[in-house]
């Protein structure tokens, strides 16, 4: 009976070492399994945002109008691609939206006006314009008016 019991606590101590080394191994490759793919997923996240800036996404007409002072009338706008050529806004009839809808205005090439009507604006829904800041303003080409003082002089008329 004591060889019984000491070939059985010979098992238990083998089988208990061939467990622990077993454990290593398996611990050991999940951990190197699980710190790679993630730090060189993480790496390759990095990478590519510092790679690729993000794209800024256009504005259509009434996108960027909306910005401006009484939705850019009298303002001048173009699309990215046409060089020389750009609408003054004379009026815009928007949807509920505020995204979407109509606009009129005068064209202009090379800055002096190329038509005297205004003329129904197309594509305005496409993403492709931009507001166009060095043309005239509303306020440069309407005439200011000047209130009277009280130490301006008074015309003969009124003296008398």
């Amino acid at each position: 009976m004591a060889t019984a019991l000491a070939n059985r606590a010979a098992q238990t101590q083998s089988i208990g070492l061939w467990r622990l080394s077993l454990n290593f191994f398996r611990e050991l490759s999940t951990a190197t399994s699980t710190q790679n793919p993630p730090a060189a997923g993480a790496a390759a996240a990095s990478s590519s945002a510092s790679k690729k800036p993000k794209r800024k996404k256009k504005k259509n007409l009434f996108e960027v109008a909306q910005f401006l002072p009484n939705w850019g009338l009298g303002y001048h706008m173009a699309k990215t691609h046409w060089t020389d050529v750009s609408y003054q806004i004379t009026k815009i009839n928007l949807y509920k939206d505020g995204r979407h809808g109509k606009a009129w205005g005068l064209v202009h090439k090379e800055g002096v006006p190329a038509a005297d009507a205004p003329k129904k604006i197309s594509g305005v829904h496409k993403r492709c314009w931009r507001y166009i800041p060095h043309l005239s303003k509303p306020g440069d080409t309407a005439p200011t008016l000047m209130k009277p003082t009280e130490n301006a002089p008074k015309p003969d008329a009124q003296l008398a």
